[in-house]
């Protein structure tokens, strides 16, 4: 088997004229699927994800949250400032978070308008184009373009274990916007039910805390979920979000699956127009049960080849 990255459409047998509504890319390794590019309804996600032994490590639409897509990127308290008459501008909220209205915020879509896969010297890039589009209203069939977003996956296979930098980078449309203060964003992972705390697995970070609630919070460095996949084996993965974005990551992380972590949980970010907010992240799948102090060794990598 080779262990070349190929990104290609999955193929789906449909009636004469009929068409898929949304769709999903695979990159594989060989003859094993890596991840998937999927479109949902309401933004793109990765989904499924593997590790390197082909265990799945995330959940997709889980029956309590249907709006938690695995490994994807979202936030609510999306604030578009919008030039009115006399000079005066109103302002029209979003969320882009939850599937339907959420606190009085309407939901908005993300779309996928193109994606580039090539290979590289280290592993396979795949380039992402988004728009972020407020829902249907009055003057606006279409939804209201509040943000371009440019995605940038970087993968790897490194030490036994996938490596997936994320760098997302996104642009006011024709008008300012605020994103937050709000928990919902921006970084999320939904891990596979059998991984969570409660079905048999633990959760960590950094400062040696363990368990949802004592991981929530600001300022860790790193989150690792691991846990039983299957057969006696065991398998994870972890979460660092880069420093140079995130001086005080903060964190919500739950015992039934969830990781998110983003930069403006207390303070909201503004986006003017031509201008540009970059987050990037490191996303860890790998198999086994690994220790923290393996996590510590792989973040401190990390921290040496930003430098």
């Amino acid at each position: 088997m080779t262990d070349r990255f190929i990104l290609a459409d999955d193929p789906i047998a449909l009636p004469q004229g009929a068409w898929a509504k949304t769709e999903r890319r695979t990159l594989r390794r060989g003859n094993l699927p890596v991840l998937s590019l999927t479109q949902g309804h309401h933004r793109p996600y990765l989904f499924p994800v593997y590790t390197p032994q082909g265990f799945a490590v995330t959940s997709e639409c889980p029956a309590d949250h249907p709006h938690h897509n695995s490994c994807w990127i979202a936030s609510d308290h999306v604030d578009c400032w919008m030039p009115a008459a006399d000079g005066r501008k109103e302002q029209y909220t979003y969320n882009f978070y939850v599937n339907e209205t959420f606190q009085g915020r309407a939901p908005g879509r993300i779309l996928q308008t193109q994606a580039m896969g090539e290979e590289t010297a280290a592993g396979y890039r795949i380039t992402q184009e988004m728009e972020w589009r407020g829902p249907v209203e009055w003057a606006a069939p279409e939804g209201r373009l509040a943000a371009r977003e440019r995605r940038r996956l970087d993968l790897k296979l490194e030490g036994g274990a996938y490596v997936i930098d994320v760098e997302s980078a996104l642009s006011a449309a024709a008008w300012d916007l605020s994103l937050g203060p709000t928990r919902h964003a921006y970084f999320n992972l939904r891990v596979a039910e059998s991984i969570a705390v409660t079905s048999g697995g633990r959760v960590v970070n950094d400062r040696g805390a363990s368990g949802g609630a004592a991981v929530s919070g600001a300022g860790a460095h790193w989150v690792h979920y691991c846990g039983p996949v299957g057969g006696g084996h065991w398998a994870g993965l972890a979460l660092f979000p880069d420093p140079r974005d995130h001086r005080d990551p903060w964190w919500f992380v739950a015992d039934w699956g969830v990781v998110t972590v983003g930069p403006f949980r207390l303070e909201k970010r503004d986006i003017r127009q031509g201008e540009t907010m970059t987050l990037r992240y490191r996303v860890l799948l790998h198999d086994g049960d690994l220790p923290a102090a393996v996590i510590a060794e792989r973040y401190a990598a990390y921290l040496a080849g930003l430098r």
